[in-house]
This record gives structure tokens, sequence and C-alpha cells, in this order.
């Protein structure tokens, strides 16, 4: 079988990527059709990967600019040439999944989230911080693209979710069913320590509006408790100026450094709204419970009471309610890990195997059945 992967851009790394380098894994041989690829601002493995990229790679400064080039994706994927694959699997959140195939290929879409920008543009506006002279610009744009985005989901044979909040948005803006596979989380590398927590608690990632951990400053302000900060970005300086005493930014930091903070800390704090989110995954496979807002992929990876806490409003006011009744729970570190081992890398290559072995078994019994007789 002649398959081959489609992402939208390879000038970044994130949990797309981790998904795509998984597929690159299971699919040996595949090449991977991307808009850009820039290869200074990628692991230096995907050197080896058959990459094909469009027209828009000599595009000027698209690789650290590529938002600004928004109405060319549409046709950079329709471009691509995909007669004589049997199976195109596209790795979407953006724009990748309106690749043309022919009616003789099986095209599936493991699906990140359909085009956050466009069908959420609202909140991406207020996060971003755009003005009206900007956001005045885009609205005639984006309502452009929220029609080829919608008709392009017609050409996917089957739509594959990261969480159910993906699987409903996917049936909101595309209209269409699908089936939830988790994505793969290196759960080995985060195993449990023998020896009791710490006294922190931990935040971090990339330092980001939607990531909120603005409220776990602030919070953490309030509880006068230890919060230790990893990662960065460019909300990094504001948090830390309103930080008090008793929260500690710690920057980028080594995965062995990672794993050690994640294993000793008292709870993981999770404020932010996302698809899937890998970190709280991270942290009970070290066997260590989640404070997470309830929305997005949290609903799927936190176990209320049982491996964390859910809190339901994003308010200061609400996580600092979560953190006093946490403190009033006892949670067993191994409930935490064994929950996050029904995510782990293994469990998603056997599910997404057997799933796409069902749907190609299907395609290719119904493109051998004889056609049906008129009159």
């Amino acid at each position: 079988m002649r398959a081959a992967l489609v992402h939208d851009w390879l000038n970044q790394i994130g949990g797309a990527e981790n998904v795509l380098e998984t597929l690159v894994d299971m699919f040996p041989g595949a090449p991977v059709y991307t808009s850009i690829y820039a290869p200074k601002l990628m692991p230096a493995s995907y050197a080896a990967w058959e990459i094909h990229t469009s027209f828009m790679q000599r595009l000027p400064g698209v690789a650290t600019h590529h938002q600004s080039y928004l109405p060319f994706y549409p046709l950079a994927f329709e471009q691509f040439d995909l007669s004589g694959y049997d199976l195109v699997l596209s790795n979407k959140s953006a724009f990748c999944h309106g690749v043309i195939t022919p009616p003789e290929t099986l095209h599936l879409c493991y699906c990140l989230t359909p085009t956050r920008f466009l069908w959420m543009y609202e909140s991406y506006r207020q996060r971003e911080g755009l003005g009206k002279a900007a956001d005045a610009a885009l609205r005639p744009a984006l309502a452009a693209l929220r029609q080829w985005d919608r008709l392009a989901a017609d050409r996917v044979d089957h739509f594959i979710a990261i969480s159910r909040v993906v699987q409903a948005r996917i049936r909101k803006f595309y209209g269409r069913d699908s089936a939830i596979i988790y994505p793969p989380v290196d759960v080995q590398r985060f195993t449990p320590s023998a020896h009791p927590p710490g006294d922190y608690y931990l935040a971090g990632g990339r330092l980001i509006p939607y990531k909120r951990v603005d409220l776990a400053v602030e919070a953490f302000n309030q509880l006068d408790r230890p919060l230790l900060v990893f990662g960065d970005g460019r909300d990094r300086a504001e948090l830390q100026a309103k930080a008090g005493r008793n929260i500690t930014f710690l920057g980028r930091v080594s995965w062995d450094r990672l794993v050690d903070l994640f294993q000793h800390c008292r709870a993981f704090v999770f404020p932010g709204l996302e698809d899937f989110g890998i970190a709280p995954l991270e942290a009970q496979a070290a066997g260590r419970p989640v404070i997470a807002y309830a929305g997005g992929g949290a609903l799927d990876t936190v176990v209320d009471g049982q491996t964390g806490l859910l809190f339901h409003q994003q308010s200061v006011a609400a996580l600092v309610e979560a953190v006093q009744t946490f403190e009033t729970l006892a949670i067993s570190p191994a409930a935490c890990r064994a929950n996050a081992e029904r995510f782990a890398v293994e469990r998603f290559r056997r599910d997404l195997l057997d799933y796409v072995e069902a749907r190609v078994d299907e395609h290719m019994r119904r493109d051998a059945a004889p056609p049906a007789r008129l009159g």
C-alpha cells in the first residue's frame, strides 16, 4: 500500500509535530507533503524524510511569518499531485485537509482541530489583541477561507478527532462524524519517583495568552504557596512582573529536569483550554495529579477526584478554591500512572493501524463492487 502524509507546515515544534513523528515511524517510506519546511528550525532527524513543499517555500520570510500568508494555503495544498497513492493521511490543524485526491485514493484526516482562527476567530482576536484596523482587514479574507475550509472538509473520506471537544467541533463546523483516537504520549519518559513529592506546585509550557498561566500566577499570589513555572514565551516578562516571591520562573528546562519537576510537584496546574493537552498526561505518567480547567482535552485526560481535580470557571477565585479543595484529597500516584498509560504511544499505534486497516478494507470492497443497474 502506497501511503502519503500531509502536514500543515514544518517551521515549529509542538503537539502536531509529535504526532507527525509517530506517523512517519508507522508508515516507513511515506513522503511528507507540506506547505513550507524550515530545516534550521526543525529537528535534524527530519532531514532524512522525503519532504515535498509547495510554491510557498519560495515566499519571502515565510518560515518565520507563515501566518501572514493565510490566503495562499488553499492553493498550496490543492496543487499537490497525490495520484498513485492508495492512502493519504492528513495531520491537520489548519489547511492541509484540503488536498485533492483521486477517487481511488482513501483520504483519512487526523484532525487536531478544525482551523481555529477561522471558526473561533472572536476568541483568537481577543487573545492576540488585534486592533480594529487589523480586524476589519482580516474579516473578508476569513469569510472566504471559512467557505473554502468547509468545502475542503467534504473531500475527506473519514475524520479522526483527538478529543471529545474536537469531535464536537468537527460535527458543528464540518457537518461530519468522526472517530476518536487520542494522540500519542511518551509516558515511558515520565515515571513515578520512589521519593515523596516536594512542597511546590508546577505550571508552565509555552508562556502565551491562551495557556492562562496568568491565572496560576494570580491564584498563587493569593495562596502564598510555592509555584514553579517552566518554559518561555512572549508573556514571560509580564507574568514575572506580577509574581510574588513564592513564584519562581525557570525558563526552558532540559527533559531530565522536566521529568524531575513533574515527579516531585504536589500537583501540575493546567488552567488553559486545550484541544487535548500533553502536559497533564506527562504529570500523571510521573504519578502526580493535575488541577485543570474543566474544558477541552482535560475532560478526556483527567479523572476528576481520582487523578486530579477539575475547576469549572477560568477565574482566579475558582482556581484558588480548587487548590484548597485539592489539598483535602488523597490521590493515588498509581491511579495517575494507570490513567496516563491509556494514552501511550503503543496504544495510539495500535488503534490507528486498526482504524486504517478497517477503512482501507471498506474502501477496496466499495471500489470492487459492481456498479448498480439502473431501471
